[in-house]
């Protein structure tokens, strides 16, 4: 009997088409509903269909897609016929999308047809890759596939073949610093990862099918989650495998381009969804005042958790949001494309934690520069490290493998770059990715704080801080601010002095309606760093 580090995430979904019936919805999206019978049946046909294509196990198979049910049938589709995910940012344009699929040895790729003339300008690039599979609009060219064809022909019955644990699926990351870098994760590793979580917070986890065909029976009828958030990042990704492979309902938002809280809250209500994926303020903000703005408007009674990750998620937003769902949990969970679990925290109506507190995660640590365990109420800043479930490492980049993925005292760990103090209860207060240290007269500030005391401001929507060379201090703390009304910058360097140390206030404070955050809610300093620069007429 496998498992649960044996079982293969298409072994598992073949169990779960077997139980479901016509009756449980598996995909929605606006008014389009797939059931569990079709669900399984179309994913099995294009698994089947890519294979006598050519597409071979192991084969990387890219999603140039938005929020959309064929994501999740495609991903299906690809833990089936053994190939290996994808993800691709759909905001890239031509040389960022040419490097995404060559960097990934891609042989076929999903694409939206709004895509389609951004395809047109990489595919003469790319001899090696096999199919390109449009979905939706009219006509479909003469070099692509037509993905519903794919899907609608053909054997629906199960492939029937060996898989196994160790198939991989790839996360690449934002590439914030430097070009995006291809996070191996075998399956194993992921559902060692989700064990250990499960474990921490004393939830039982199966071990074998029958017991994991148990639990889908037990729940996942009842599970309907919505990725809010984009699938092509972790956060949504992640949350959406887990409901998928529990047997779950992913329901996706029709307004897929940007986010639209109201459509959000109209889809909670219409679905009764059950959780929803989220990335901190940024989504978080909008979501509690739609709901302040219309008392009563929708039925938010259903909703059990929400789940965030990747950015900040203010105790004030998560206290606001439990007024209107009082059952709810608000769940927030720091981790990143090379590692999961860092740590999490959870805020119900009895109680919650501060902003950007964390209880750390199983098998981490926090070591500094010197590779140094730090000591519980030191003060000390460390970097955090994930053991246990770790990563293959990146996908054809053996030295920064080696950087980020290092083995101290004989333990294997993954280090993004984190930094984070450790409390005298052995919780972490997260500081930052190092990368963005501010270095101002000796002093290290990390934006992360001073954004969190900026936006506790009533008037600033959203903050960002980074450093300018300065003669005096070195580097300059500097903050980009955006707002709902009318503050000066004196008031906002004030008041962010009555929070911290008068140090790590802003020098400067500059305002810009827009600040340019990726769909993921994940900010990009080095944009906002060229604005500061500008404005302030500093050459570089």
């Amino acid at each position: 009997m496998a498992s649960a580090s044996d079982m293969n995430f298409g072994d598992m979904l073949d169990a779960v088409g077997e139980m479901l019936g016509p009756e449980d919805l598996a995909l929605a999206h606006g008014t389009r509903r797939t059931y569990w019978p079709d669900f399984t049946a179309r994913s099995n046909r294009l698994a089947r269909n890519l294979r006598e294509m050519g597409i071979e196990t192991g084969d990387k198979a890219g999603f140039y897609l938005r929020n959309q049910p064929e994501y999740t049938e495609a991903l299906a589709a690809c833990f089936k016929g053994r190939f290996t995910h994808v993800n691709v940012n759909y905001r890239y344009l031509a040389d960022e999308l040419f490097y995404i699929f060559d960097n990934s040895d891609a042989a076929v790729v999903f694409f939206d047809a709004q895509f389609t003339d951004q395809v047109e300008l990489v595919r003469g690039r790319l001899p090696k890759l096999k199919a390109w599979v449009q979905i939706g609009g009219g006509d479909v060219p003469d070099w692509a596939v037509d993905y519903d064809c794919l899907a609608a022909d053909g054997d629906p019955s199960p492939l029937g073949i060996d898989r196994s644990p160790e198939d991989l699926f790839f996360l690449y990351t934002g590439g914030t610093t430097g070009m995006p870098k291809g996070v191996m994760w075998s399956q194993s590793v992921w559902r060692q990862a989700s064990r250990e979580g499960a474990e921490k917070a004393g939830l039982p986890y199966p071990s074998t099918m029958e017991e994991f065909k148990m639990a889908v029976q037990l729940m996942g009828k009842t599970a309907r989650q919505v990725p809010a958030c984009p699938l092509m990042h972790g956060t949504g990704l992640f949350t959406a495998m887990g409901a998928l492979l529990g047997g779950g309902a992913i329901i996706t938002l029709e307004q897929n381009t940007s986010f639209d809280p109201e459509n959000l809250w109209e889809t909670v209500s219409e679905h009764g969804v059950t959780s929803m994926a989220i990335v901190g303020d940024a989504f978080g903000k909008p979501m509690l005042k739609a709901l302040d703005d219309n008392p009563g408007r929708w039925d938010v009674s259903s909703v059990q958790t929400i789940v965030s990750s990747g950015v900040m998620w203010s105790a004030e937003v998560k206290q606001g949001l439990l007024k209107h769902m009082p059952q709810a949990a608000m769940m927030d969970s720091f981790g990143s494309s090379e590692a999961v679990g860092f740590g999490s925290s959870t805020t119900t109506l009895e109680g919650g934690t501060q902003t950007s507190k964390f209880e750390i995660g199983p098998n981490c640590k926090v070591f500094s520069e010197d590779d140094r365990e730090i000591v519980p109420g030191s003060g000390e800043a460390g970097i955090i490290a994930r053991g246990g479930a770790v990563p293959l490492g990146y996908y054809k980049d053996e030295a920064k493998t080696a950087t980020t993925f290092r083995t101290i005292n004989g333990v294997r760990y993954a280090i993004p770059g984190d930094w984070c103090t450790v409390e005298a209860d052995g919780t972490i207060s997260l500081l930052g990715r190092g990368s963005n240290c501010i270095n101002t007269a000796g002093e290290k500030v990390y934006p992360e704080e001073v954004e969190e005391a900026l936006k506790e401001h009533a008037a600033v929507k959203d903050a960002l801080v980074v450093g300018v060379p300065d003669e005096k201090w070195g580097n300059a703390v500097t903050a980009v601010v955006s707002t709902d009304s009318e503050v000066s910058e004196d008031e906002l360097r004030s008041f962010v002095q009555s929070r911290i140390a008068r140090y790590k206030a802003p020098k400067s404070v500059l305002f810009k309606d827009d600040l340019g955050r990726a769909p993921n809610g994940k900010a990009d300093y080095k944009s906002i760093k060229a604005f500061a620069l500008d404005k302030l007429g500093i050459s570089q």
